[in-house]
């Protein structure tokens, strides 16, 4: 629903520096162009690149009163509180902006399009956590394209799937490619403005979802699924209709350099990443079923270290795992496209 020329606030309250900001922090990195405002009074007037290294130009400011200063089309509600439900004061700010005539991008589990019946003619509500209809089960018609289907994987959830393939896609659209990112989370939707919200569909429907947003692109030459969750995540369950219902044809993991267990689940360690390679090949392929699908390169997260220590953990990456490492969000994502272009298609 997101137009080129919408003119975007981004509600992002306590998210810039707190832990619930991800899709704000996402949009903003992906199309900084679009966003005239930041909404956060715990960072207002401060340099939002400064803050995020994120190179987004847009002024940080206290309250929707504020951002309505510079004349935005579109709210867009960048967190995600606990439970999903906006603070009360939080939710004013959405109802404040409604009645000033703003869209609204709601990436939130509870919908806010029963809450306005009154909105003007041009004005709309996009509740994006909603299950598609239409879905059927899946059946693995993907396996049948011809496209290089990439589907990034992960050794945890919030790592940078989709920033990986963001990136990747990004790359390949500047090489000339017919390229195409499919969002399959709230943030990843309102970037490419279609997507499946997987966390929305219900489970005997969730690995069809994703073939039928794979078949409606059948016609690239590449698509670059976002990953959701991982297999090594005991609350994660979103890997595998992932990986059914977009047969992929390569493989691209997702790591935060110098994690050793899962983040909320600190008893459970993550394997090493030799380890973490053979147990997505192998539930890729599943014995055979299917077709032998390799990782091609690491995506290595290391927004945490310095310039030095990123260029080692990366080298002893490599060295470790044979592949092509990189971290595509610093140093750009070439080397993870040349790995998937100049690897054999899995049939």
């Amino acid at each position: 629903m997101l137009r080129l020329n919408d003119r975007v606030a981004v509600l992002l309250h306590e998210g810039i520096q707190g832990t619930q900001g991800k899709t704000g922090l996402a949009f903003t990195r992906a199309r900084p162009d679009s966003v005239v405002a930041i909404i956060d009074h715990q960072c207002a007037e401060q340099s939002y690149q400064g803050l995020t290294k994120i190179v987004c130009q847009a002024p940080i400011v206290s309250s929707v009163t504020e951002a309505l200063k510079h004349q935005p089309t579109v709210l867009l509600i960048g967190i995600a509180p606990s439970g999903g439900v906006l603070p009360d004061s939080w939710f004013a700010e959405v109802r404040q902006a409604v009645e000033a005539g703003l869209s609204i991008v709601n990436g939130l589990h509870t919908p806010l399009l029963p809450k306005f019946q009154n909105l003007q003619s041009n004005q709309w509500i996009w509740d994006i956590r909603q299950e598609p209809p239409g879905l059927q089960i899946g059946t693995g018609a993907a396996r049948s394209l011809t496209c290089r289907r990439v589907l990034t994987v992960g050794t945890d959830m919030s790592i940078g799937k989709m920033s990986t393939s963001l990136e990747m896609h990004k790359i390949a659209e500047q090489r000339g490619l017919r390229s195409q990112f499919l969002g399959t989370g709230q943030a990843g939707i309102m970037i490419a403005g279609d997507g499946i919200p997987l966390d929305a569909v219900r489970v005997d429907f969730a690995s069809g979802a994703v073939e039928q947003l794979v078949m409606r692109y059948a016609d690239q030459d590449i698509l670059h699924v976002e990953g959701q969750g991982s297999i090594f995540n005991p609350a994660s369950t979103a890997t595998l209709p992932l990986i059914r219902g977009s047969q992929p044809t390569h493989l691209v993991l997702v790591h935060r350099a110098g994690q050793m267990s899962i983040r909320n689940f600190p008893q459970v360690p993550i394997p090493p990443l030799k380890d973490v390679v053979q147990v997505y090949e192998s539930l890729a392929s599943a014995g055979g079923a299917f077709a032998a699908v390799k990782v091609a390169a690491i995506a290595l997260n290391t927004a945490h270290l310095e310039t030095d220590a990123a260029w080692r953990a990366i080298s002893l990456i490599q060295e470790e795992t044979q592949l092509p490492c990189t971290d595509p969000i610093r140093f750009g994502a070439d080397l993870l496209l040349d790995a998937v272009l100049n690897r054999e298609m899995a049939i």
